[in-house]
């Protein structure tokens, strides 16, 4: 399998997984953000967690602003739209794929 496939597959799956239990909190509750945290920080396991994620995103940006501008990926700002919109697992797979495109374009100039 291309790695382009791949990351396709993944972003997919990124997008499809966490959205799936999502979904009924938001059917319950409605968009709210502050019962969202208050549920993920319940536990001490649901707060490692939530601060993997949130220390995992910000990694993600600074992947994105370093390696994009140092591969000229365009749309950079899609992957940080998606980790705030779905998250890491959407974002990641998204800007591996970017980059992937970008370096299969530049092997054919």
């Amino acid at each position: 399998m291309k790695p382009a496939s791949l990351y396709l597959a993944l972003r997919v799956a990124g997008t499809v997984l966490p959205c799936w239990h999502l979904l009924p909190f938001v059917r319950e509750h409605g968009v709210a953000p502050r019962l969202l945290f208050e549920q993920l920080f319940a536990t001490p396991a649901g707060g490692f967690f939530g601060m993997d994620v949130i220390v995992s995103t910000l990694v993600l940006w600074v992947l994105v602003a370093v390696e994009g501008k140092r591969a000229r990926v365009p749309h950079l700002w899609a992957p940080i739209a998606a980790s705030l919109v779905v998250g890491v697992s959407r974002a990641l797979p998204l800007f591996l794929l970017q980059r992937e495109r970008r370096m299969e374009e530049r092997a054919t100039t």
